[in-house]
């Protein structure tokens, strides 16, 4: 019985984070590639073929596919997270200005965040990027 809660329960994650993957898709605030890792993570668990379905999406499948086959990301990619990280959190801080506690809250997760990004492993290039 507990093992069928927590097939239930893994499963329902992996939708929670395929729908905020989507959010983040929309929305510059959130990232979109953490969340479809975690998604990935879910379904290798419970579900062959949601997690066939993602790493064959015509999107999000390539990087997917990267990161289930090596653990890593290409640099270009890496850079290009950082770079929308720190243009979302600017805005975002700028919006709150003139409530500090917001902002060094804000400054903290960005800080993490951009943190996270910059240790994930870089990919043998195959070409510049």
């Amino acid at each position: 019985m507990q093992a069928k809660i927590k097939h239930y329960v893994i499963f329902c994650c992996g939708w929670l984070c395929v729908i905020l993957g989507l959010i983040g898709a929309l929305l510059p605030v959130v990232p979109t590639t953490p969340f479809m890792i975690l998604a990935l993570a879910c379904f290798a668990e419970t579900s062959p073929r949601f997690h066939k379905m993602l790493l064959n999406n015509r999107w999000i499948g390539p990087p997917l596919q990267q990161w289930d086959q090596t653990k890593t990301v290409r640099r270009r990619i890496k850079y290009q997270a950082v770079a929308m990280l720190i243009i979302a959190f600017s805005f975002s801080i700028g919006l709150l200005w003139g409530q500090w506690s917001y902002q060094l809250a804000l400054l903290a997760l960005a800080t993490v965040m951009i943190g996270f990004v910059l240790q994930l492993k870089e990919a043998e290039p195959k070409y510049d990027d």
